[in-house]
């Protein structure tokens, strides 16, 4: 009987192992391509020769050009986020509480900077301001000099202002409107009730928008490097570059510490916003208020729609079509005539340069393979963490969130480090190919396509899946006949996301990138490195209007795939 008993607890216990096992397998394959490239760039920080030693930060932070780049990153960063800030805030305002017309086509180029690629948007400024551009006959002391702290503040501010708008919009409209009403009854101005009432329950919104923007800008490769580098003005991003690819017997030590110094700064800032947010006392009903709460004159209302219809046109569309024009000039600088537009900039990059075909090819193939895995495995793992509660779960999570939380520079560092030998003795060969970015990209990205599946998901009832457990369904029928429908536009929103941002991704690129293995935007930023803007800008130009099509052809499958489920 004891015997009987003890085999069954082993067999028990055996099952129990083996329902395990995949968890295990899990959490070890996260950890390795997640968690431990950032542990091996904090070893190598500390790494000099082959002991561990300080002195790579001793040097390091002894030199007067590393505390110039770090002001400059701490002084362009926070100079962006203000304007961000007061461009998002005072956009999601207008937006949510005026009655202006025309604010779901206004939305639609409030996205459009931050849509663009960053890089492209900061040619599309730069043409804009060009002497080939709409503003060439304009004196030179009226143009403004876009290679500055400045220029860089104003496109970085420019581009990352959406997300600010983005996450401020929906809690201005959960702010109770009882709330606004009951101050303005006691006598509080409207100036007052906005600095003592919903400014105050808007800060959870106001907080996380402006963080955003503050690591997005803090992230940001593309606008400094394009700015800042012909300017000799270093950022820590544009520093760690510089770093790695000038080699050196201690170049990988020194980029090490300055990735350090800049994930220190990024922590500094969530650790501020987790401060503000305690602080806080936010009340918010449940379900958004979209009536307009100002209901504006006639006259005013049309000057308001002016003005914004304005600032939406001269910072979302007139610089592409400067640039798109600028690509039609036959050499770059040269006036802006019938007599000089030509073609010949978009034959040269579609037939005559084989790197910018390859380019596209390789983006496009890294981009879907990135898609693909991450559509797979991203939307297990959302499936387990919906299913799952605790802290355990939350430890993955957290851990598939840092390599996107990090620095995009920074990342590639850790990358190359990683697997330039992942394991004492193994050599896998992947430095210096396509596959490194491959990897690169799923450890970045992955965590996008978790979220979009993860929402879709948390919208579900689990009494449904629970029925048809009940009825006997396995778990392949239940995810074929009831969960893969209902997530299906979620997961393939989160799947188009990780593709276009992987098609365009340039700061982890510019790092890991090799001959044979450039991307579409490693070949815009060698074009515009090399003087060959006309190139570079009509290469842009192409990308700018695959991106819209590809909007447009997702927004009509949405359309079509909703009516569809309306009619069933």
């Amino acid at each position: 009987m004891q015997l009987t008993m003890k085999s069954r607890q082993l067999e028990e216990g055996g099952h129990t192992a083996l329902r395990k096992l995949p968890t295990i397998i899990g959490m070890l394959i996260l950890i390795f391509f997640f968690l431990l490239p950032i542990v091996r760039l904090i070893l190598m920080s500390f790494t000099s020769g082959e002991s561990l030693s300080v002195s790579a930060y001793s040097e390091v932070l002894r030199e007067s050009v590393t505390w110039k780049t770090l002001w400059n990153t701490i002084y362009i960063v926070l100079g962006s986020t203000v304007l961000s800030m007061i461009l998002g805030i005072t956009m999601a305002a207008m937006m949510a509480y005026t009655d202006v017309r025309g604010k779901s086509v206004m939305q639609l180029f409030i996205y459009l900077p931050f849509i663009i690629p960053s890089y492209i948007t900061t040619l599309a400024w730069v043409q804009f301001f060009s002497s080939s551009g709409p503003l060439g006959r304009l004196p030179e002391w009226l143009m403004p000099n876009l290679y500055s702290v400045g220029g860089i503040i104003f496109v970085l501010g420019i581009s990352h202002y959406p997300l600010v708008y983005l996450m401020t919009v929906q809690v201005f409209r959960r702010i109770p409107r009882d709330a606004e009403l009951a101050a303005m009854v006691s006598g509080a101005s409207r100036i007052s009730t906005w600095r003592k009432v919903i400014l105050p329950m808007a800060l959870p919104g106001i907080c996380s928008g402006g963080l955003l923007a503050f690591l997005s800008n803090l992230d940001n490769f593309g606008v400094p490097a394009f700015l800042g580098i012909p300017a000799n003005i270093r950022v820590l991003s544009t520093y760690i570059y510089e770093q790695v690819i000038g080699y050196g017997p201690s170049a990988f030590s020194r980029a090490a510490v300055l990735s350090v110094l800049l994930g220190i700064v990024a922590a500094a800032a969530t650790l501020i916003q987790v401060w503000l947010l305690r602080r806080s006392k936010v009340a918010e009903t449940t379900v958004p208020d979209n009536e307009p709460r100002i209901q504006l004159r006639p006259s005013r209302r049309k000057i308001l729609q002016t003005v914004l219809w304005i600032f939406l046109l001269s910072t979302s569309l007139v610089p592409f079509l400067a640039m798109g024009t600028v690509s039609l000039v036959q050499a770059y600088g040269i006036d802006l005539t019938w007599e000089n537009l030509s073609l010949e900039n978009y034959r040269y990059i579609l037939f005559e340069d084989e790197k910018v075909i390859r380019s596209l090819n390789n983006s496009l193939l890294l981009g879907l393979i990135t898609a693909f895995v991450c559509l797979i495995f991203g939307t297990i793992f959302a499936y387990y963490r919906s299913h799952r509660q605790g802290r355990f779960p939350k430890i993955l999570e957290a851990i598939i969130t840092m390599p996107y939380a990090l620095p995009g520079t920074v990342l590639a560092l850790c990358i190359i480090l990683m697997w330039m030998q992942p394991l004492p003795g193994w050599y896998p060969g992947v430095y210096g190919t396509p596959a490194i970015l491959l990897i690169a990209y799923i450890t970045r990205f992955f965590v996008l396509q978790f979220r979009g599946s993860y929402t879709a998901f948390s919208q579900l009832d689990a009494r449904m899946e629970e029925a048809a457990r009940t009825n006997g369904a396995n778990l392949i029928t239940r995810w074929r006949q009831i969960l893969l429908p209902l997530i299906l536009p979620g997961v393939l929103s989160g799947a188009l996301l990780v593709l276009l941002t992987s098609l365009t991704e340039l700061t982890v690129s510019s790092m890991l990138w090799s001959s044979g293995a450039e991307t579409v935007g490693v070949i815009i930023f060698s074009f515009e490195q090399a003087g060959y803007s006309t190139y570079s800008t009509a290469y842009s130009s192409l990308i700018v209007l695959a991106i819209l099509l590809g909007g447009i052809a997702y927004l009509v499958l949405q359309r079509k795939w909703s009516q569809r489920g309306k009619k069933a």
